[in-house]
């Protein structure tokens, strides 16, 4: 399946790519190393407009489809943008902004999206608790109703942006008993009693991302801040799935495009035994082997975002496939780079070695590996 992109596409992705380029990538490297979000990384995002993508005009977006937000994530990461950023860009536009844009009222809507497409507000999305993370559906968070208000109990965990989020989705459940049938969905404000969030954790990747607990305690929401129906929130987040699937994977393929490039230039420069390591049929066969799991991965990556430009319901087998094959096989060919720069691989002055530790994360965030593969078995139904 051969995937066209349009004129205007490639031209959207050529000029995030130079922008990113010329005004972001020399910043990434020292906020990676000082594990610090960069307000003036997110400055510049909001500026080109690459924060609000997905959203109509009206909203203060540029109303891009699912391909365009793909390629637009693509440029950045092939341009050297780290992982963290990259990640906290997809928990505020896709995880938070857009299930607002999608399941808000139009109040929600004209509330929210606007300061979301800029950047002027950072947005976050509270699911995984300590002890509910690939089983969503046994979260402990409640939700009890008392007069105009929810009032909200429980404590998320390893979540991108709560500690400078002015906004969060959060999902609660009104009965326990009822499992996934209860999950309900809120737009909790920061400035809400009863919210809070923990210290920022310190990570192996993705540094740059701020990452912490977030804290419910009797916290109050107004009622007008239910997202969509009620019980209805579990099948939210099945939607933010399709983003988890393609647009959230899209810097995977931008970074091994990166690395690529990267790894051809040092072996050119490289040189041992009298001669460049590039004619050494060990490196040559490295660097073959990331091309050929930079074309599969966009091949998984960009026939799931085609499908759900093209209106389809999420189909979970291939977008398990692209999730569990990005992740395993990425992490592979980020290795591969740290060995064809040896030594010099493990030096942050080198790009490859916070690259190679930000891919991790491919394999655990929005459902690990194994999980993927216990639904591609499921579906298989052998």
């Amino acid at each position: 399946m051969e995937f066209g992109f349009s004129e205007e596409q490639i031209m959207f992705r050529d000029t995030v790519y130079r922008y990113a380029k010329n005004e972001i990538a020399d910043l990434c490297g020292e906020a990676d190393l000082k594990s610090e979000f960069s307000r003036e990384i997110w400055n510049r995002l909001g500026a080109m407009g690459l924060l609000g993508l997905p959203f109509p005009e009206e909203y203060g977006g540029q109303g891009a489809d699912v391909v365009t937000c793909c390629l637009s994530s693509e440029a950045l990461s092939h341009a050297g943008i780290d992982g963290g950023h990259m990640l906290a860009l997809g928990a505020h536009t896709y995880l938070c902004g857009d299930t607002i844009f999608q399941h808000g009222t139009e109040e929600q809507k004209k509330r929210y999206v606007p300061k979301l497409a800029t950047g002027e507000w950072i947005g976050c999305m509270g699911l995984t608790e300590p002890e509910a993370g690939s089983d969503a559906a046994s979260l402990q968070t409640t939700a009890v109703k008392k007069g105009d208000r929810w009032i909200l109990n429980g404590t998320k965990t390893f979540i991108t942006n709560a500690p400078v989020a002015d906004i969060a989705v959060v999902y609660a459940t009104v009965d326990r008993k009822l499992k996934h049938s209860g999950i309900t969905a809120f737009i909790v404000e920061r400035n809400y009693k009863g919210f809070s969030t923990g210290n920022p954790f310190h990570k192996m990747g993705v540094r740059a991302s701020a990452t912490s607990e977030v804290f419910l305690e009797d916290c109050e929401v107004p009622e007008e801040n239910m997202l969509g129906e009620e019980g209805k929130g579990f099948a939210m987040t099945h939607q933010t799935l399709e983003w988890d699937r393609s647009a959230l994977l899209a810097p995977v393929v931008g970074g091994l495009m990166f690395l690529i490039e990267e790894c051809a230039k040092y072996a050119n420069q490289r040189v041992q035994f009298g001669k460049p390591i590039r004619e050494f049929q060990a490196v040559q066969h490295k660097i073959a082997d990331m091309k050929i799991i930079l074309e599969a991965s966009k091949m998984a990556v960009y026939r799931v975002a085609a499908l759900k430009d093209a209106g389809h319901t999420i189909n979970h087998m291939q977008a398990s496939i692209a999730k569990a094959f990005t992740g395993d096989w990425g992490l592979k060919a980020f290795s591969e780079a740290v060995q064809v720069f040896g030594g010099y691989g493990l030096m942050h002055e080198y790009p490859v070695e916070w690259f190679f530790r930000d891919a991790k994360l491919a394999q655990i965030g929005g459902g690990t590996s194994e999980i993927q593969k216990m639904i591609i078995s499921r579906l298989m139904s052998f």
